[in-house]
């Protein structure tokens, strides 16, 4: 099926017939995996990915199993007509849109799971969340078939479980991290900040405020990560936010580290914050460029 000049298929044997017949060709395919709900956000993942592949797809679903039983999976925001237009607009080859049915026929019984990656920050409190990612992922780039899949650093434990899975399992794709895309006023882009409240829309900017005076605390010399987190914290539940989690850790191995600049050459901000029932997260990377201090 067609939506303007975008192919837009649903069937995995017809993506994977799509996606042969470029790469004998001898095009680069590009792979940007999203749930729709498209936002500039997106929109500049699919940039990158036409910057450096020949043809790009996109797919759209919204995948039940990285959503646990209390989570917004009926009301994760749906809107495919929307999506084309935007994708549209910027020159996409194929959309891919499966049903549930299409990606997880009857009988299906396959799982994707990592044991170290998921046992930090939200992995915590979305139990099996990151095993769903890993197995729809695994399970696009054998649909699609991409030489390039680009993610954006919102996610970034999501990313590193796809940058360990790829690892893991000698995929031949390259995953590209893509910065974060944010608002003018700073809220990092989601498909969720549809769901707050104009008070809360504007409460939440605390959060990316708040890792911006963090990397500053480091950077005047406060090096104990218990400090940071207890600083951070306060800062956003004073402006109405709910804490899951603000971590200090290491950006690769996703461990809480125990000082500043002793045990990696970068450090991970990384936080997730409700502000009623949407939950927002926001992360930023800090280079460990000074001297090492006296113990």
């Amino acid at each position: 099926m067609d939506a303007g000049d975008i192919t837009v298929i649903r069937q995995a044997a017809g993506m994977q017939a799509l996606s042969r017949g470029w790469h004998s060709e001898g095009l680069a395919v590009g792979l940007v995996p999203t749930m729709g709900a498209l936002h500039k956000g997106h929109l500049d993942l699919v940039v990158e990915a036409r910057r450096q592949c020949d043809r790009v797809v996109v797919s759209i679903f919204v995948n039940p199993t990285q959503f646990g039983p209390s989570e917004d999976f009926s009301r994760y925001p749906r809107d495919l007509e929307g999506d084309l237009a935007k994708l549209a607009d910027i020159g996409v080859d194929a959309v891919f849109f499966p049903n549930p049915g299409e990606m997880y026929p009857s009988g299906f019984q396959t799982r994707v799971e990592l044991t170290r990656l998921p046992a930090h920050l939200c992995g915590l409190t979305r139990l099996n969340h990151f095993a769903g990612v890993a197995q729809v992922v695994l399970k696009l780039f054998n649909i699609c078939k991409p030489d390039v899949a680009v993610f954006g650093q919102k996610d970034f434990q999501q990313v590193r479980v796809i940058e360990q899975m790829v690892a893991d399992l000698n995929l031949d794709i390259r995953i590209v991290r893509h910065p974060i895309v944010r608002e003018p006023d700073g809220l990092a882009m989601s498909s969720r900040n549809v769901y707050l409240t104009r008070e809360q829309r504007e409460a939440a900017t605390v959060i990316n405020r708040t890792l911006v005076d963090s990397e500053a605390w480091i950077r005047e010399g406060e090096h104990q990560p218990a400090a940071i987190v207890k600083r951070a914290g306060q800062q956003i539940r004073e402006a109405g936010g709910e804490v899951e989690y603000f971590n200090v850790c290491d950006p690769v191995t996703l461990d809480d580290l125990n000082r500043i600049g002793a045990e990696s050459t970068q450090v991970l901000l990384v936080t997730a914050v409700r502000f009623g029932a949407t939950r927002l997260i926001d992360n930023r990377l800090v280079d460990c460029v000074w001297a090492p201090q006296p113990m």
